[in-house]
């Protein structure tokens, strides 16, 4: 009998990779529970096996659904005192919501279902449209409110052009920083032509005299340049920039300068922080489980326009601390599943809009909720979903139905390594130019 012939191992195999004897025992490295328990939750909220299924777009779509909710009730709770004295219906405001939150739902569902390249196609008409209606403020179209010119008026119906400059931003910056990939580690390419168009939206809104929105307009083509991977240098440069840009334009107003000494606790300015002060004792006033919904007593005009930007406030007295951990802990679980849909894909496009755009409505919650919690000094900045006003409802809805496309649209994974099961994946921070190859 011929003894059986002795196989070498297949090149690249699991026997060949694993050397000859006994195996070393792994090195042991102590790690504190404090670390394991952060490691845990960042994997949970990674979700790098997909073990979870496609549940990023549910959650991001129940989130948005539900803050909407929650907005609309809010805004006929506060604003019906306000509504009944000026156009003699409690529900006048809230119905005006209402119909924008169905258009918003609508646009949502239908950008959802896009493919990611008619989505790419929108980037270019957005950021154009976006520039002619900033410009038409300056028209007889524009009119002004509370010293702010930022406002269109067509037919009944108004709107605030610069929050579809937020969303066109989103779409057209991340378009053309993908489409440069390796190219952006130069300054030039990093630079041109994203800023200047920036800079001139921006400087659009700034001759509003809008600063709040000039800031997160700022904050998300920061944020933009961050996802795409632009050399970290240019942020230094841009911090520098944006701050003492900010300090000359709160000089230049003494409205802004009273707003910012009360902040700091030194205004000798009369009544210009009595909306601050009375969004704290409304939060005060609420306690653990709040006055009950309906039952504000600083919406009765102790608050301006309380159903506006202090709309947190009046959550807060009518539903106490409980109520504002809800709406705290939806936009939480929005954040974690957009961070999931960046995660996941590839498509540099799709990472840095996502990113965008997480920044965008994230952002403007924190600066939002931290204005009427006395965090920051007062600036007219609304809180996502919930404060008053149709064309932010409608633009960040459709905000949040491009992600939802995004989150439909899984990639395969792509396999590497000896044994072929292990899926490989971008970090969350990779440059719009490299393809992760090696990373496993």
């Amino acid at each position: 009998m011929t003894p059986p012939r002795h196989q070498a191992p297949r090149t690249g195999s699991v026997a060949a990779a694993r050397p000859a004897g006994p195996r070393p025992a792994a090195a042991h490295v102590p790690r504190s529970t404090a670390l394991r328990l952060v490691a845990g939750i960042w994997a949970k909220i990674e979700d790098r096996d997909q073990r979870s299924g496609n549940s990023s777009y549910y959650l991001i779509l129940g989130s948005a659904l539900a803050l909407t909710a929650v907005g609309l009730l809010m805004v006929l709770s506060s604003s019906a005192v306000e509504a009944i004295a000026e156009e003699g219906s409690s529900y006048a405001l809230f119905l005006k919501q209402g119909m924008f939150g169905i258009v918003g739902i609508t646009g949502m569902f239908v950008l959802s279902r896009l493919p990611v390249r008619y989505i790419k196609m929108l980037a270019w008409p957005a950021i154009g449209l976006a520039v002619l209606l900033l410009v038409a403020i300056f028209t007889p179209l524009g009119y002004e409110v509370n010293n702010n010119r930022s406002w269109l008026r067509l037919g009944g119906f108004t709107a605030q052009p610069s929050e579809a400059a937020k969303f066109a931003l989103c779409l057209w910056m991340p378009l053309i920083l993908a489409r440069k990939g390796a190219l952006l580690r130069r300054l030039h390419h990093a630079l041109i032509p994203v800023l200047p168009i920036a800079a001139l939206i921006v400087g659009l809104v700034v001759l509003q005299h809008d600063l709040g929105t000039a800031l997160l307009l700022m904050l998300i083509v920061v944020a933009t340049l961050f996802f795409a991977g632009v050399p970290k240098r240019l942020f230094v440069i841009a911090g520098v920039i944006a701050a003492v840009g900010a300090g000359a334009l709160a000089l230049s107003s003494g409205n802004r300068m009273c707003r910012i000494t009360g902040w700091l606790g030194g205004s000798q300015c009369v009544g210009i922080n009595d909306q601050a002060d009375a969004g704290l004792g409304a939060l005060a006033s609420g306690g653990w489980w709040g006055l009950g919904l309906g039952q504000s007593r600083q919406k009765w005009f102790y608050i301006p326009e309380a159903h506006n930007d202090f709309i947190f406030s009046i959550i807060g007295e009518e539903l106490g601390l409980v109520g504002t951990i809800v709406v705290l802990c939806l936009f939480g679980i929005l954040a974690i599943a957009i961070l999931r849909v960046i995660m996941r894909h590839t498509d540099p496009f799709v990472r840095i809009t996502s990113g965008a755009i997480l920044t965008w409505i994230l952002g403007q919650a924190f600066v939002n909720i931290a204005m009427v919690t006395g965090l920051l000094p007062v600036i007219g900045v609304p809180l996502p979903f919930i404060s008053n006003g149709g064309s932010s409802l409608v633009v960040v809805l459709c905000g949040i139905g491009v992600v939802l496309s995004f989150a439909r649209t899984r990639p395969t994974p792509r396999r590497f390594g000896v044994t072929g099961s292990a899926s490989a994946r971008l970090p969350l921070l990779t440059p719009a130019g490299t393809t992760g190859r090696g990373r496993g």
